[in-house]
């Protein structure tokens, strides 16, 4: 009796169910999602570089292909994220509404249909039960009174202390417990043969009330069982024929990549293929516009334009001055420091890959693929400051072995970015060596910590105490 309740949780537990399967679709569809958009921003960082990076022809046309790849991939898994949200949560959750009907005094509707069912079918029986319950209890009562009145009968005839009186008291009492004993038997066997008539049919009942639950339960199974094939059938993208299709074209792209044809461009392009530009004698003209050496360009410049500053420590943002000479012209591509690795393990350091991703320079290439070198060239020492000032090449300033003549800690106030190739990049805070003291036109010789040599502006930096 009672035990029914199990059947009746099961229901409840149904609709929970429900619940737990919509919350598992709903995280599996974030994290497709989430997926999706690493990918995009994986494939728009990295064809970015790629782009503006040194490598060129079909091989450069390869490598994009794996970023093309990637938001193509990126896009099946947007497609997968909303097939689990728009067809497999909204179908659970339909399906749960129209299963389950919640009553104004709480619960559900079908579990109070499957107790009041199965408490109907088992009153009767319950009723009789607690009949057999009563007279077995009243039944055993005058068999243990039987017994005790026995047992004093028995010690009472060797007792001569007794009179015959008393002894027939007891003689009565026994005679009357056995009476007890066989009427209080006699509805016991009565209530037990009423019990095993209505057996047959509280089984009944209570079978047809489980067999309503059971196939109540069936169809949650069934229907479970079919949402979960339509998952399979959304996360499966090895059956896909578009997926098939990106890695079979993603295959041909590189495939395509062509030494031969990469260095023919090359050599057409950029080496001795390219068209040239011989001198020839050209008649003078005062209108004629004399070339400008870089130094001279930068001393022609009326105002100051810093791009990128950032101050470092207690240092005080300072506005433009006009009566500075110094011109610095920003640059949307960063220069990567030499000693930063992109495949370094991130096990040394314990951050995520996000972490890396901000704290250091997006650019993995030094220079870029369209950067202009400088034309202008002159054998004099003044304008040339990498030529060495022996005449032996005693004194290479790009020799490490070669003790420098006078070198300064210095710390840079500001970010700097390299305009030519002769010149360092740096960010405000870094640190490095001052070669050589100002010139007049405002430029120094340093040294970066990663050995690298080159001039930067003197007003950028200041000498580390």
């Amino acid at each position: 009796v009672g035990n029914y309740k199990r059947t009746v949780k099961r229901i409840d537990d149904g609709h929970r169910l429900c619940n737990d399967l919509m919350n598992c679709i709903h995280e599996r569809a974030r994290i497709e999602k989430g997926y999706a958009q690493q990918l995009t921003e994986w494939a728009k960082r990295w064809k970015q570089l790629v782009e503006k990076g040194p490598q060129y022809g079909t091989v450069e046309r390869a490598w994009c292909a794996f970023m093309s790849e990637a938001e193509k991939v990126s896009e099946l898994h947007l497609e997968v994220k909303g097939s689990l949200m728009n067809e497999d949560f909204e179908k659970i959750k339909n399906w749960q509404k129209e299963a389950f009907h919640k009553q104004m005094m709480g619960g559900f509707k079908e579990t109070k249909e499957a107790e009041d069912g199965f408490r109907k079918a088992q009153k009767p029986w319950a009723k009789k039960l607690k009949e057999v319950e009563a007279s077995k209890k009243a039944y055993h009562a005058a068999c243990k009174e039987e017994k005790l009145a026995i047992s004093r009968e028995t010690n009472s005839k060797a007792d001569p202390a007794l009179n015959p009186e008393q002894l027939k008291k007891l003689q009565d009492k026994v005679e009357r417990s056995k009476q007890d004993v066989l009427k209080t038997k006699e509805k016991y066997e009565k209530s037990l043969k009423e019990l095993d008539n209505v057996t047959p049919q509280y089984m009944e009942n209570m079978e047809q009330v489980f067999e309503q639950c059971q196939q109540f339960e069936e169809k949650r199974l069934r229907f479970f069982r079919e949402v979960l094939l339509e998952v399979q059938k959304h996360l499966d993208l090895s059956n896909a024929a578009s997926y098939k299709n990106i890695y079979r074209e993603l295959e041909q792209n590189i495939k395509t990549a062509d030494a031969v044809e990469d260095l023919r461009w090359f050599r057409a392009n950029q080496g001795p293929g390219m068209s040239m530009n011989w001198p020839q004698f050209e008649e003078w003209s005062a209108d004629l516009n004399r070339t400008l050496s870089r130094r001279e360009k930068k001393k022609a410049s009326d105002g100051v334009t810093l791009t990128g500053i950032n101050q470092t420590g207690d240092q005080v943002s300072q506005p433009n001055k006009h009566s500075s000479s110094l011109s610095v012209q920003s640059n949307t591509v960063q220069s990567v420091q030499s000693s930063y690795n992109p495949f370094e393990d991130e096990e040394d350091t314990g951050s995520t890959v996000s972490e890396k991703e901000d704290s250091k320079i997006k650019n993995v290439s030094s220079y870029e693929k369209n950067q202009s070198y400088p034309t202008d060239w002159s054998d004099e020492e003044s304008n040339n400051p990498f030529s060495s000032t022996d005449a032996n090449g005693d004194t290479n300033p790009f020799d490490e072995d070669t003790p420098p003549a006078m070198e300064v800690r210095v710390r840079a106030l500001y970010d700097y970015e390299g305009q030519e190739q002769d010149e360092l990049s740096f960010k405000a805070g870094d640190e490095l060596t001052k070669m050589e003291n100002e010139d007049e036109q405002g430029w120094c010789k340093g040294r970066l910590d990663n050995g690298q040599v080159g001039l930067y502006p003197a007003n950028y930096v200041e000498p580390i105490q």
